[in-house]
């Protein structure tokens, strides 16, 4: 009996497969011969492809998280190559179509092509352009080759009409050549023109069936809605140059794409990016378009800075103001000639993380004007594109003295209670020098005070260049920072600059060194370095301007850059206890002056008093000696508040005086202080707000 049933289940399994067998081969044959036509047809007219999808680009906000720049929505007119007809006359047919469109609604697009866009054609630039050059190479044409030349060669590779107007030959004549640049293949789109206005995409999205191959791409543009604030360390995106490309193009960009230019935009590239996604566009036979993300884009990193926006603002008026100020006479109440001062820097660093927590540099720009009109910002009088806060190079002055000092008490070659003598005029060797005043007896702290230029004549003497040269480097002159944007290293005053100059060393230069004259170059970022150093006792952190990067959203943060102790002057307390008390005691100074006399003028510089501040300050300056034309820059260097240093500063007025007098705007400027009105001359504040 179960020997039965296992035989009649046998059986059953047999007659399913058998029964699965016909069924499939059934449907097989009618695929294959009844319908076959028909899949073949579908399998014709039916079309795939895979489109990259653009990443959006991170977003840069300052430390409180307020964005300093954002994106938009825009839309790209591109061409995808897979949906592109396959006739180079109907390839011509639909890129003047565009071109009409857009011109009809004003838009234009890059045309690359130098040459004019009438009969007779000729080269817009120099035949020995480069540009020129690169036609020849790219239509394979020989260097004599004419502007016609290039039409014609043109006109007959890609089979322009004849029947085209000379405009529509040249306009098709120069898409086509922008296509060549812009890699147009299977896997590259050819983007015609980005951000168009919505309107304009409509249209063109409305004639998807008469422009095969034409699609509307969405994509992100940077937006600077505060475009002059930070202007210099922000920086700007642009398009990719031809020699950029080959590189740029093993890291995974398109020709079509944008990359960071400069500041923080340039030096972040890499989080700022994010990476590309794909999609797969498949257009059915009856003309339905299906789109399906197949790899997600990853957006790129928001960049948060350290930056303060609403502190940078106030300092870029702050200096502004400063400077025309001494340029008109109001400030200085006095006959003194400051017309040619229009330039100069701040830069005010965390003294105990090396966060830069604002940098104003003037005159300044606005980032949207130098994105329209590049040439105009270029041309402005000025310079605004020369970043001074930490591109700038100037003689510090007097502002080294704190370094020469440094290196003379802890080498031992004076100490605090070393006294020498100075009467205004000093002969070393056969070179008569000079002070600004005669000071007597004086040590250390004294001489850091009154600024007197005898003292470190003969503390260099016992000290000499080498040693001088190596506290200089401690304290980061001559050095690169690391910032994480473009900052110059400077230069010392020594034999090999003045070889390089093409200048002859003599001893006397050792003298001038060590007051910070003489051939010497140092950046106000690295003079706010000098006073955080000396704030922080001899430990010298890197200056930074990324706080921290985030997700695109700002929900998650990815990486943190804490403080790094680049260097630390190994020596004993009284060092700095010397320097320090001297810094004080020169911004316990800061108003005295001996040609202003009138009570008047006196009330008029309480303003600047910083001794209406709430806590001691701490400031070394390089301003020179008041005199009829100013001839040299104005240096001031310092540390608030000055037993227990918050913030460094350092401020540079080209062909300017009175730096000094920018410090206590800066403190008020960052702490929120308000001096009452009536009160001011007590040096009473209203209010304290951290």
């Amino acid at each position: 009996m179960k020997k039965a049933f296992e035989t009649l289940r046998i059986i059953a399994v047999i007659a399913i497969l058998i029964a699965a067998v016909v069924f499939a081969g059934s449907a097989l044959m009618k695929i294959q011969v009844v319908d076959g036509a028909m899949y073949l047809e579908m399998s014709k007219s039916s079309k795939s492809a895979v489109q990259s999808v653009s990443a959006a680009r991170g977003e840069i906000v300052d430390i409180n998280g307020k964005p300093l720049v954002e994106n938009r929505v825009s839309y790209n007119v591109v061409i995808n190559r897979s949906f592109f007809p396959d006739s180079v006359e109907e390839q011509n047919d639909v890129l003047l179509r565009i071109s009409k469109i857009l011109e009809a609604d004003g838009i234009m697009w890059i045309d690359e092509l130098p040459i004019t866009r009438e009969r007779p054609y000729k080269y817009t630039l120099d035949p020995s352009d480069r540009k020129v050059e690169q036609i020849h190479e790219k239509l394979r044409l020989a260097s004599y080759a004419t502007a016609e030349n290039c039409i014609d060669a043109l006109v007959k590779e890609y089979k322009i009409s004849k029947t085209y107007t000379n405009e529509e030959k040249r306009t098709v004549a120069g898409i086509r050549y922008q296509m060549i640049l812009g890699d147009f293949s299977s896997s590259t789109d050819y983007v015609f023109v980005k951000d168009v206005p919505i309107e304009t995409a409509s249209k063109i999205r409305e004639l998807n069936f008469q422009l095969s191959g034409a699609a509307i791409v969405e994509d992100a543009v940077r937006v600077y809605s505060s475009g002059d604030i930070f202007s210099h360390g922000i920086g700007y995106v642009g398009p990719i140059y031809a020699e950029e490309y080959p590189a740029l193009k093993e890291a995974g960009y398109l020709i079509s794409d944008t990359v960071g230019k400069s500041g923080i935009e340039r030096s972040m590239e890499t989080y700022l990016a994010g990476k590309r996604g794909e999609k797969r566009i498949t257009v059915s036979s009856d003309g339905e378009i299906t789109e399906e993300i197949t790899k997600e884009a990853v957006p790129g990193r928001t960049v948060m800075l350290t930056i303060d926006s609403d502190f940078q603002k106030k300092l870029q008026t702050i200096l502004g103001d400063f400077i025309h100020s001494l340029a008109d006479g109001t400030l200085t109440k006095q006959d003194y000639d400051f017309t040619d001062c229009s330039s100069g820097a701040i830069v005010v660093m965390d003294v105990k993380t090396g966060a830069v927590k604002g940098a104003a540099t003037y005159p300044n720009y606005d980032i949207n004007d130098l994105i329209n009109d590049y040439s105009s910002v270029l041309q402005a009088d000025g310079q605004p594109l020369y970043n001074r806060a930490f591109d700038g190079l100037y003689r510090p002055g007097s502002v080294m003295k704190t370094v020469t000092a440094t290196a003379a008490l802890a080498e031992g070659v004076i100490t605090r209670d070393t006294y020498l003598s100075c009467h205004r005029n000093m002969q070393y060797l056969d070179i008569e020098v000079h002070c600004t005043g005669s000071h007597g007896s004086i040590n250390v702290v004294t001489a850091i005070q009154k600024s007197c230029n005898i003292f470190f004549y003969q503390v260099v003497q016992q000290l000499g260049l080498d040693r001088l040269m190596d506290y200089e480097a401690a304290y980061g002159l001559g050095e690169d920072l690391g910032l994480e944007i473009s900052s110059s290293k400077g230069y010392l005053a020594c034999p090999d600059t003045f070889a390089q100059l093409g200048l002859e060393w003599t001893v006397g230069q050792v003298l001038q060194a060590a007051i910070g004259q003489s051939e010497v170059g140092v950046t106000p970022l690295q003079m706010c370095t000098i006073a955080a150093t000396i704030a922080n006792r001899g430990v010298r952190l890197r200056p930074h301007l990324v706080d921290s990067t985030w997700d695109y959203n700002m929900t998650e943060k990815l990486s943190e850059t804490g403080s790094e102790v680049v260097n630390t002057i190994d020596c004993s307390p009284e060092v700095y206890d010397s320097i320090i008390e001297g810094m004080k005691l020169a911004a316990a100074n800061t108003t005295s002056a001996q040609y202003y006399v009138t009570n008047e003028q006196n009330a008029y510089l309480s303003q600047f008093s910083l001794e209406a501040l709430p806590y001691p300050a701490a400031i070394k300056t390089g301003t020179p000696q008041a005199s009829n034309k100013a001839t040299q820059n104005s240096t001031v260097v310092g540390f608030y508040p000055a037993d227990d240093p918050e913030i460094a500063f350092a401020a540079v007025i080209e062909n300017g005086e009175y730096s000094k007098y920018l410090v206590r705007k800066i403190i008020e400027a960052y702490y929120g202080y308000e001096p009452g009105v009536e009160e001011v001359s007590k040096g009473v504040y209203k209010s304290i707000v951290k």
